[in-house]
């Protein structure tokens, strides 16, 4: 195959260009001759017209050669260019051969420098994505992660951040936070692909929501336990504008696509609040809070219905982690007073019933003693 056939098809194979290409290639030829030949002045040129590749060495016109490696006589010299003089530095084909060691040494270089081309030509592509949602394609499983393809660029999405529930269907769509663009290849992957952080859930509410993408809508904060919730707090700057009710939708419409992204993770969508209080009460939800008291900067008491601790502590606890997080302040259970006193009385009057029954003569007794 001629030279040219091989930098044609690298062409169309990897998108680069031809003039860089051969350059490469000159560079790969250069590097396997100066492998063997370290101390000569080698140099290697392409003539695209012919189709050729010349190893030249450089020489010194001389009236009498000493070195014949270094140095070339006037006669021969001008024997190529009748202009050449004496002290001139000239380049003439260089004879010596190289063998297969040196030919490896020329692939390995030739490859390195198409690895560089090509990681460059991705980072200038999509440097400027990075934090955006991406739209790929799984193309293979593998044991520390999923291959995505992007158009004709593989990315990588490993298995830490994935979302628990997410599957490896090979030709299945995927969405995914484009988190790191990488100037050069980090085992082997240059894209990272993220989705289980804040940033991926705060970029699908501005994909889905409008009113988000045209700035009426602000989402001013998310703390994020994947695959199990997410608290959203939002905020209006249109009076008329409900933060809430406009992104979860009649009937969930709105947010549906969203938890469906997410495999079903909940989400509570809170409106900012003023209050400190009532901002932890919104926080806690599910949870019905019957009142809030600040302890101090960091520390507040909430007092809620017996029936109503087990929503705001959550699974595993990570209702009442999450709110602490998103308010900032570290939240304590206390059973509302009303409630303790009115289950004590209800206890008071289980037992009286019971002490009641004990006391209590069958109709069989009492039928013996008027006996």
């Amino acid at each position: 195959m001629k030279l040219a056939d091989v930098i044609e098809e690298l062409v169309e194979e990897r998108g680069l260009d031809r003039s860089v290409l051969s350059s490469i290639i000159c560079e790969g030829i250069l590097a396997a001759y100066k492998k063997k030949y370290p101390e000569l002045p080698l140099a290697v040129t392409y003539d695209r017209k012919s189709d050729e590749m010349q190893v030249v060495i450089e020489k010194k016109v001389v009236a009498k050669v000493a070195d014949e490696e270094l140095e070339i006589t006037l006669r021969r010299a001008q024997s190529i260019k009748k202009s050449y003089d004496l002290d001139d530095m000239i380049q003439v084909p260089f004879e010596g051969t190289i063998g297969r060691i040196e030919i490896m040494r020329a692939k390995q270089v030739i490859a390195s420098k198409i690895r560089e081309i090509e990681a460059s030509a991705i980072y200038n592509e999509f440097k400027d994505k990075a934090g955006e949602v991406i739209v790929g394609t799984v193309h293979k499983c593998e044991r520390n992660g999923v291959a995505i393809k992007i158009g004709d660029t593989d990315a990588f999405l490993p298995n830490s951040y994935m979302i628990p529930g997410d599957k490896c269907v090979v030709g299945m769509p995927i969405r995914a936070l484009l988190k790191e663009v990488l100037p050069e290849p980090r085992y082997e992957n240059q894209l990272i692909l993220d989705r289980t952080s804040s940033d991926f859930l705060k970029k699908l509410f501005e994909l889905e929501i409008p009113e988000m993408f045209e700035k009426l809508i602000e989402v001013k904060k998310i703390v994020r336990t994947p695959g199990y919730k997410s608290k959203v707090v939002v905020i209006s700057h249109d009076k008329n504008i409900d933060p809430v009710g406009t992104c979860v939708g009649v009937g969930g419409v709105r947010i549906k696509p969203i938890l469906k992204e997410l495999n079903n993770e909940k989400i509570d969508v809170i409106t900012q609040r003023d209050s400190l209080e009532e901002f932890i009460r919104d926080a806690l939800k599910p949870a019905v809070i019957d009142r809030v008291e600040l302890t101090d900067a960091t520390n507040a008491t909430v007092w809620l219905p017996e029936d109503q601790r087990s929503l705001a502590i959550g699974k595993l606890g990570q209702n009442i982690q999450l709110a602490s997080q998103l308010t900032g302040v570290n939240l304590h259970l206390a059973q509302t007073a009303v409630t303790a006193a009115a289950e004590e009385e209800d206890d008071e009057l289980e037992e009286g019933a019971e002490s009641s029954f004990d006391n209590e003569t069958s109709p069989e007794e009492d039928y013996e003693e008027q006996d």
